[in-house]
């Protein structure tokens, strides 16, 4: 059973599964810091500083605090501005994605457009082509 688990895990598409899922992970990361500390930043500025993800509406009355954390403490609340920016940074990602995506297919359409080495002559045209020589010299 043992055997049997470390040729299915040692098999081509589950190492490349597992290579994939961690160079997306490291891909993610980066595209969420570029989200977080780049973009969202610049769109601050442009809105005045605005903070989206700190908008809420409180579905009580106890619920008198400013920031959301502490509205969360104090009752339910209706987390608007978080689902916001939420949905702003997976556009966002999903936009960079695309790119990417976009990017690859062009490289992939350039190397498959790109001519080939013509394939070598097959030995029966080696062998005529011998021939015609050797006929030439004689």
């Amino acid at each position: 059973m043992l055997k049997e688990f470390r040729e299915f895990a040692m098999k081509g598409n589950v190492v490349d599964l597992a290579v994939a899922v961690i160079i997306g992970a490291a891909f993610g990361a980066i595209v969420s810091s570029m989200v977080a500390d780049i973009i969202m930043p610049i769109i601050g500025a442009v809105t005045g500083g605005l903070d989206f993800s700190n908008y809420f509406t409180g579905l009580s009355s106890q619920v008198t605090a400013t920031n959301l954390a502490d509205a969360k403490k104090q009752g339910a609340v209706l987390a608007w501005g978080n689902f916001l920016t939420l949905t702003l940074n997976f556009l966002i990602v999903a936009f960079v994605l695309f790119i990417v995506v976009q990017l690859m297919n062009k490289l992939k359409k350039k190397e498959a457009a790109a001519p080939a080495a013509p394939a070598p002559p097959t030995p029966e045209v080696q062998l005529l082509t011998e021939i015609r020589d050797l006929l030439k010299k004689s």
